[in-house]
C-alpha cells in the first residue's frame, strides 16, 4: 500500500523521467553533498544530441537574458511542501459550486494546481503589475535548491510580507519584474490546454519585455494578437507633449492554433428584408455579386442569364475590365439551388444587377449557422477605467476600494474571444475578481457554464484607504466579497432565464503542508522523537484539511462535489460520488468490516491514514478485500 507524496508536482524530476528513456547515454553518475549517488546531466553530450551541427562552446544568438533568469527558472521548477486549506465560512454554495478562489502566492498555487489541473485549463486572463515604479511585485526567494526545499518550502509565510515596491533606483528595475513573471507564466503554460488562449494586460512599460519573454515560453508562432485599450476618455492633464490613453492586452495559443473563437454578431439591424424563409434564415440583406476592386480573373468572368434572359457579364461586358464576380460558376450554381440569388434593376433601367442574400442564420453553403465576425484589435469606446471604477462603486455602495481595476466589458470580450461555454478560466492576479464576474455575467446571458480559478494575495491594503476605512483589511477580501455581491445581483436579476446559475466560489487557502516536519524530514528527527509522535500529521489540521491535500496530491479536480456519510460509525467523504473515498479516522478504527461495507461503493481511489490501522497485517487485510471485492479500486495511505 503505497503512500501518497503530499507535496507538489516536481516538474524538474519529470523531465529527467522523459529525458532518460530518450537519451540515457546524456546521464552520468556523480555524487551529491551527501556523499551519496546520484544521476546528472552530461549537458555538453546532450547539447550535441539536440544539435544538427558540431556544438563547439557558446554561440550568439538571438535571445532575451537578464541577471537572474536561471535563478527564476530554478525556482519555477523546485517543489513546495504546501497544501491548499478548504475555508467554508469564506465561501458560497461550497459543496455544489464549480468555482474556486485561492488565496495566497500565486507562485505557490501555480504549483499546487500543477498535478490537478496540466492540460486542462482552456483560457488564461492576468493583469500582472505593470512595473510603473508605484506598484508592487512578488519577491521571491530564488537562493533554494530543489533539494534543500523540503526543509524550507513548508515554513509558514507572515501575511503581505511577499510584496515588495520596484523602483528604478534599485539597480534591477526591469530584471526583477522579469524574474517575477518568468516563473508563473512557465508554469502557467503547463496548465493551458493545446488550444488554450492565455491574455495579459500590459502598459508601454514593459510590453517589449513581455512579448519576447512570451515568445520564448509560448512560442514566436503562437502570437495572436498585441490587443488595444483605450483607458481613460478624453486626455490626461500631463505636462509632457503627448497623454498616453491607452493599453495592451497580448494574447498567445498555447500550442493549438485554433484556440480563438469567432465574435457572435447580435446587432442585425441591416437585416431588414424578409421572404418565405424568414423561420428558418431568418431576415437578409443584399450584397452585388460583382466586385471590382480585386481584379480581373478568368475564371470568374461568366454569363448570368437575368431576369429577361439577357447575359451579364460583372462590369457590364466580357473581357478584363476590372470587374469579376465574387464566386466562381459552381459556388453560383449550388447559390441559385438554394434560392439565394437576387436580380435587381440597373439605375439606369437597362439591364439587372446581381445580388445575393446574406440570411442573419443560413449561409451560401446551405447550413444553419451562428453569424459571426473576427474580433479586432481595438477597443476604444466603453472600456475604459472609468467604467471599471463606476462598477466597483455600484457594487460596494458608491466606495472607490480600488484605483486600477478591468472593465467588465473588455473581461467579455476577451473571455468571449478565448473561452468555451464550459470551459475554465484561471486568472492568477485576480485583484477585485473582475474575471469571475465577467464569467458569472457572460454565463446568465448566454446560459452557458464556464467556471473560474481566481488566485489571489492576501495582499495588504493601505490603512489610509478607502477600502481599509470600509472594513476590507487585503485585495483579496474585496475580491470575494465582489463575486459575493455580483453573484447575487445577477442571480436575482436572471432567476427565470438561468435558475441554477453558479455563483458560488470554494475558498482555498496556500498554507504549509498539513503533515508533520518528520514525514519529509525523518533524517532530522532521532528515534527518540520519532517513538513520541503518535501520528504524522499536525495537530491543527481537519479531515478535510486532509481531503484537499490528497485531492492535489491524486491530481483530482478541486471543484468536485463532496459529501459526507457515516459507514460503521467512522466518517467517509465521497467525492463525486466514488471518483474518491477518503477516511481518516486514526488508533486503529478501521477494521476489516468497515473496508468490506466501502467495497460495495466501488471506489476508484480510497484513501486511509496510516495510524487508522491497528497494525501492518490490518493493511495487509484491507488490501486483499479490496482486490477480492473491488479490484479496480487504488489505495493509498497518508
Amino acid at each position: 500500500m503505497d503512500k501518497l507524496k503530499m507535496h507538489s508536482f516536481n516538474l524538474t524530476e519529470e523531465l529527467l523521467d522523459i529525458l532518460v528513456k530518450k537519451v540515457p547515454h546524456c546521464f552520468v553518475e556523480t555524487k551529491n553533498i551527501k556523499k551519496e549517488l546520484i544521476k546528472s546531466i552530461d549537458f555538453d553530450l546532450l547539447r550535441q544530441e539536440l544539435s544538427k551541427n558540431i556544438v563547439e562552446g557558446p554561440q550568439e544568438r538571438y535571445s532575451l537574458n537578464w541577471p537572474g533568469k536561471r535563478e527564476a527558472l530554478l525556482t519555477a521548477n523546485a517543489p513546495i511542501a504546501k497544501t491548499l486549506r478548504p475555508c467554508r465560512e469564506e465561501s458560497v454554495d461550497f459543496d455544489s459550486t464549480e468555482n474556486l478562489f485561492i488565496e495566497g502566492d500565486n507562485l505557490d498555487a501555480l504549483k499546487l494546481m500543477q498535478e490537478t489541473y496540466l492540460g486542462k485549463i482552456k483560457m488564461i486572463y492576468i493583469d500582472p503589475p505593470y512595473n510603473t515604479g508605484n506598484d508592487f511585485i512578488y519577491e521571491d526567494d530564488f537562493a533554494e535548491n530543489t533539494e534543500e526545499f523540503l526543509k524550507k518550502s513548508n515554513q509558514k509565510d507572515e501575511e503581505g510580507n511577499r510584496l515588495v515596491a520596484n523602483t528604478e533606483s534599485n539597480g534591477r528595475f526591469h530584471s526583477d519584474w522579469l524574474s517575477m513573471m518568468y516563473p508563473r507564466l512557465k508554469l502557467a503554460k503547463y496548465l493551458l490546454k493545446d488550444d488554450g488562449v492565455i491574455f495579459i494586460s500590459i502598459d508601454d512599460g514593459e510590453v517589449h519585455n513581455l512579448r519576447r519573454v512570451c515568445d520564448e515560453i509560448f512560442g514566436h508562432d503562437n502570437f495572436i494578437a498585441q490587443l488595444i485599450r483605450k483607458t481613460i476618455e478624453g486626455g490626461k492633464q500631463d505636462s509632457g507633449s503627448v497623454q498616453s490613453n491607452h493599453e495592451y492586452c497580448l494574447v498567445y495559443y498555447g500550442k493549438d492554433k485554433t484556440g480563438t473563437n469567432r465574435k457572435v454578431i447580435t446587432d442585425f439591424r441591416h437585416y431588414t428584408k424578409e421572404d418565405k424563409y424568414i423561420q428558418e434564415r431568418g431576415k437578409y440583406y443584399l450584397k452585388p455579386l460583382e466586385n471590382g476592386g480585386l481584379g480581373y480573373v478568368p475564371s470568374l468572368d461568366y454569363p448570368i442569364i437575368g431576369s429577361d434572359g439577357i447575359e451579364i457579364y460583372p462590369g457590364g461586358f466580357h473581357g478584363d475590365n476590372g470587374y469579376r464576380w465574387v464566386w466562381g460558376k459552381e459556388r453560383y450554381e449550388k447559390a441559385v439551388s438554394l434560392d439565394l440569388i437576387e436580380f435587381i434593376e440597373a439605375r439606369n433601367g437597362v439591364g439587372y444587377k446581381v445580388y445575393y442574400k446574406i440570411y442573419q442564420y443560413f449561409n451560401s453553403d446551405g447550413e444553419v449557422v451562428e453569424r459571426s465576425s473576427p474580433f479586432g484589435t481595438l477597443y476604444l469606446e466603453g472600456y475604459t477605467n472609468r467604467q471599471a471604477v463606476l462598477e466597483i462603486k455600484k457594487i460596494f455602495d458608491n466606495k472607490r476600494l480600488l484605483d486600477y481595476p478591468k472593465p467588465t466589458s473588455f473581461l467579455r470580450e476577451c473571455i468571449s474571444m478565448g473561452l468555451q461555454k464550459d470551459s475554465i478560466i484561471l486568472d492568477f492576479f485576480a485583484g477585485s475578481a473582475t474575471t469571475a464576474h465577467a464569467v458569472m455575467q457572460l454565463n446568465a446571458e448566454d446560459g452557458g457554464n464556464r467556471k473560474f480559478i481566481m488566485v489571489q494575495l492576501p495582499e495588504l491594503c493601505d490603512e489610509k484607504s478607502e477600502a481599509f476605512k470600509s472594513g476590507y483589511k487585503t485585495i483579496a477580501e474585496i475580491g470575494k466579497e465582489r463575486i459575493r455581491r455580483a453573484g447575487k445581483k445577477i442571480k436575482e436579476e436572471n432567476t427565470l432565464t438561468v435558475p441554477n446559475l453558479d455563483i458560488g466560489f470554494r475558498v482555498l487557502k496556500v498554507d504549509t503542508s498539513n503533515m508533520q516536519d518528520v514525514y519529509y524530514n525523518p533524517d532530522d528527527y532521532s528515534q527518540d522523537l520519532l517513538s513520541r509522535m503518535s501520528d504524522n500529521i499536525k495537530p491543527d489540521r481537519t479531515d478535510e484539511d486532509l481531503l484537499f491535500q490528497v485531492l492535489l496530491d491524486w491530481g483530482v479536480d478541486l471543484s468536485l462535489p463532496v459529501s459526507k456519510e457515516k459507514i460503521a460509525g467512522n466518517e467517509v467523504f465521497f467525492v463525486s460520488e466514488n471518483a474518491l473515498v477518503a477516511c481518516f479516522v486514526k488508533k486503529g478504527e478501521i477494521t476489516e468490516d468497515f473496508c468490506k461495507a466501502l467495497t460495495k461503493y466501488k471506489p476508484l481511489r480510497v484513501v486511509f491514514r496510516d495510524s487508522g490501522f491497528k497494525d501492518d497485517s490490518m493493511k495487509i487485510n484491507v488490501e486483499q478485500i479490496f482486490k477480492l471485492m473491488s479490484p479496480n479500486t487504488e489505495i493509498k495511505t497518508i
